[in-house]
């Protein structure tokens, strides 16, 4: 296999490897160089081919082959595809969870955290796919990759909706997880790859909804399916999506990420020009590894952002914090609304379309914002950018989280007219996508040349809280009941609003003086 990509450092670190440029040198022992710079206006300059030099770059500044020179409509459908995958992909770890009871029914199973888990095992899958999906892709591409993982993720739908016991279901839900990460996790990769900082804010928030919305969409057509026609069926549908959806792709998907594109360049013009002497423009003046070495070093990336990027771990512990309230959300209002409020199963999952359309407002509303915000600090700052910019809207959206837990909270207690704590879940899907998308879109424009690496740490952490925390959710709503309950959360939510305040400050800062050299 070809070489380690290049680095990047606290100096370098808002360029990817698609930015990467050398000065031409006219001297033999001079050696061309390959760290990332931008020229005066800020536009990027592309590492191009230089023959005499044995280096393979690009043909031109506009080369088409370049993906960040793909034309507009070739980029957003190529966005789409990751994006319509990474909706089915979350819609599977909560479709399953109202039709949970009639599976628990058919295997003789009651214990409530077993059952629990039977749908949480999902998200288990995510926090280990991504620690090797990611650092693979960015060896042999995006392409293979999500391709050999999605199909793995459709396979086991096979599995789950064949299973005789629990045992069985719970071990297929895990390995359907660790195929259905791929595309949460490369689908940051892919927008690194494709798009400009000036736009990334706009993709991101595409590229977004899956994670966000198929959550929610999952127990309002699962709510259904298993009570109308069977929980097995769940999965079968799960399969005809997902199915589906690989098919498309693998008719449209491209490789977009740069340094793989020109590895199979130079091994293609080496074989044209008979010469050994090729090398990409993307591994020059890089340490010489062998493919062990390089596996070794990929896999272990997402673990060094995450142990040596105090930024990273801050920014993990965050969004995993505002996933685990989300899914201890979930963890009551299926029983709030059948229990209390009279609803079918299947209508219970409507309840959810409050959090939905909160998520539908931040989406829009961090679509035609985020990228405009951060143009005009740009400009204000002299035309330099800095990751942190995209952080200062995270302090309203911080602010607005809490509000749903109290106000769902006692509503739900106290059995006010079922519109209305459905309502007061508005509030958090608007704050929880305001602080999703920023979070998202600083690690890509920091670690543009690893951003999949850089979110798998995002997915895999808060996938793990997303996972185990809704298994405390019932003994603490039991103990303290759903007023209180959920005023605790909202206390909580409180005491974290400060933190963007501290990326916005001091982001830029602990970046800095903890550089991580990937």
């Amino acid at each position: 296999m070809g070489e380690e990509e290049p680095n990047t450092s606290s100096a370098n670190s808002t360029l990817g490897p698609e930015e990467v440029t050398f000065e031409k040198q006219s001297s033999l022992e001079k050696q061309p160089t390959n760290v990332p710079t931008k020229q005066a206006t800020n536009v990027v300059v592309y590492p191009e081919t230089d023959l005499s030099q044995g280096i393979i770059g690009w043909e031109s500044q506009d080369d088409p082959e370049n993906p960040q020179n793909f034309t507009d409509s070739k980029k957003w459908i190529l966005l789409s595809l990751i994006s319509a995958f990474t909706f089915v992909s979350p819609l599977a770890s909560s479709m399953f969870s109202p039709a949970v009871v009639y599976m628990g029914d058919e295997f003789g199973e009651t214990n409530s955290t077993i059952l629990a888990l039977s749908v949480s095992i999902y998200l288990i899958g995510y926090t280990f796919g991504p620690l090797f999906l990611a650092p693979l892709s960015e060896i042999y591409g995006r392409r293979i990759v999500l391709s050999c993982a999605n199909w793995f993720f459709v396979v086991w739908q096979i599995g789950c909706a064949l299973s005789k016991n629990i045992q069985t279901l719970i071990v297929c839900r895990l390995f359907a997880g660790i195929g259905g990460s791929a595309c949460i996790t490369l689908g940051a990769g892919v927008v690194a790859d494709l798009f400009p900082r000036e736009t990334r804010g706009k993709a991101t928030s595409i590229w977004s909804m899956g994670p966000l919305i198929g959550p929610v969409v999952g127990p309002i057509a699962g709510g259904f399916l298993g009570e109308d026609v069977s929980w097995q069926w769940v999965f079968w549908l799960l399969l005809i999506l997902g199915g589906t959806m690989q098919l498309g792709i693998e008719v449209f998907n491209k490789e977009t990420y740069a340094p793989v594109i020109i590895k199979w360049k130079v091994a293609k013009m080496a074989k044209e020009l008979g010469r050994t002497d090729l090398e990409s423009a993307y591994e020059v003046g890089k340490e010489k590894l062998s493919t062990g070495q390089i596996l070794k070093r990929s896999l272990l990336r997402p673990a060094l952002l995450l142990i040596k990027s105090p930024i990273v771990a801050l920014l993990c512990t965050y969004m995993s914090f505002v996933y685990g309230l989300l899914y201890l959300f979930f963890t009551t209002i299926s029983d709030v609304f059948t229990s209390d409020y009279g609803f079918s199963v299947g209508l219970s999952g409507l309840a959810y379309l409050g959090i939905g359309l909160g998520f539908a407002a931040g989406l829009f509303i961090m679509a035609i914002t985020n990228d405009k915000i951060v143009a005009k600090m740009t400009a204000s700052n002299g035309g330099k950018f800095e990751p942190e910019m995209r952080m200062p809207t995270m302090i309203i959206f911080a602010s607005i989280i809490p509000i749903s837990f109290f106000w769902y909270g006692w509503t739900a207690d106290k059995h006010v007219f079922w519109i209305v704590p459905i309502i007061g879940m508005f509030p958090f899907g608007v704050g929880m996508m305001g602080v999703f998308i920023p979070i998202q879109t600083y690690i890509i424009d920091c670690y543009p040349a690893y951003a999949a690496s850089a979110n798998a740490a995002l997915t895999a952490t808060r996938s793990l809280v997303g996972a185990m925390l809704p298994l405390a959710g019932t003994p603490m709503f039991d103990s303290l009941g759903l007023g209180w309950g959920n005023s605790l959360l909202g206390f909580i939510a409180l005491i974290f609003v400060p933190v963007p305040i501290v990326f916005i400050k001091y982001g830029k800062t602990i970046r800095e003086k903890w550089p991580v050299n990937l």
